[in-house]
């Protein structure tokens, strides 16, 4: 229905314009970016696999942090492998159909990693500041059922604003999207149709999900903090601090970039300098969070290096 509906009006596929001021680098681009996407894929593996193999890392913390990476490498995959493709063929189109099936993934996977930031503070304030309780609180069904939520909170509200963009006529021949995929603002503008309410009820939505996590994330960091000077000894505070540094840095970077792009109650009049910011939340911020939970944590780097002494051990007796 949706393909017929768009068929009706010429288009059944669309132009990424990708990164225009740079068409004359497009070989180096897309090795730049098949490196970093390589990267992303094997430090986040690497994090899931650890997590799920060492005895140690068996706590709800890094439970969540393998939800994460889980999210950074799916996030990651609805974009790049496409813009590799395009980068490499030198064909710059991506259908209709798939051009919706990549709006909605990247916006619900989005709004899943917003959650799961949110899960995550609450689970850091529960280990610092209620220390006795918080293996009861946190316990293994409490922190399946969590996941679950933050994953399936991601796919409904995003579900009816991509009907709804489906079903947008879009006119003409040689529909350019002014991104490298396909982003909420970008494709608004070329409806021809007025979309104002539609980017309201996106504002709204976006709203909601990213100031709501924001602000329970800000809270049990504010809280976080508070315990933390009440500690008396100075190692003590920094022990404390510590286990929270590594997700307030991927949490600062997440957040800034989102609310600059999406917390805005007109998106598609200001697209300018979007991709260079959806640069920071899309290749940037998936390569970095490895880098971030595992060279800040004592805990993860031994597991690693046992789990790379066993690799090795294992190879050597073959």
């Amino acid at each position: 229905v949706v393909m017929g509906r768009n068929q009706s009006s010429g288009v059944t596929e669309f132009i990424l314009a990708g990164f225009p001021t740079l068409h004359s680098m497009q070989a180096e681009l897309g090795s730049i970016f098949l490196l970093v996407y390589l990267l992303t894929l094997m430090g986040n593996m690497v994090i899931i696999s650890v997590v799920g193999v060492d005895p140690r890392l068996q706590t709800p913390m890094y439970f969540f942090l393998g939800n994460l990476s889980c999210l950074e490498i799916l996030i990651t995959s609805v974009i790049i492998p496409k813009m590799l493709t395009n980068f490499f063929s030198g064909r710059h189109t991506i259908s209709f159909n798939a051009c919706i099936v990549q709006f909605y993934f990247y916006f619900c996977l989005g709004a899943s990693e917003f959650l799961l930031l949110a899960i995550m503070s609450v689970d850091r304030y529960l280990a610092v500041c209620h220390p006795l309780r918080y293996p009861i609180l946190m316990r293994g069904a409490i922190c399946i059922r969590l996941a679950l939520i933050c994953w399936a909170g991601g796919l409904l509200p995003v579900l009816g604003p991509t009907v709804v963009v489906a079903l947008l006529p879009f006119c003409g021949q040689d529909v350019v999207i002014q991104h490298f995929f396909c982003d909420s603002g970008p494709l608004l503008r070329l409806a021809c149709t007025n979309t104002k309410q539609l980017e309201e009820v996106d504002f709204a939505l976006a709203s909601v999900v990213i100031m709501i996590s924001l602000l329970l994330t800000a809270t049990s960091y504010g809280h976080i903090v508070l315990a933390v000077f009440r500690i008396p000894s100075a190692s003590g505070r920094q022990k404390a601090f510590s286990t929270c540094t590594s997700h307030l840095m991927a949490v600062t970077l997440f957040y800034g970039s989102a609310i600059f792009l999406y917390v805005r109650p007109s998106q598609s009049s200001s697209v300018g300098t979007n991709w260079a910011v959806t640069v920071v939340t899309t290749f940037v911020t998936p390569l970095m969070n490895p880098v971030i939970y595992t060279l800040r944590n004592e805990r993860v780097k031994e597991a690693l290096r046992d789990m790379l002494k066993k690799g090795l051990a294992a190879c050597s007796g073959h």
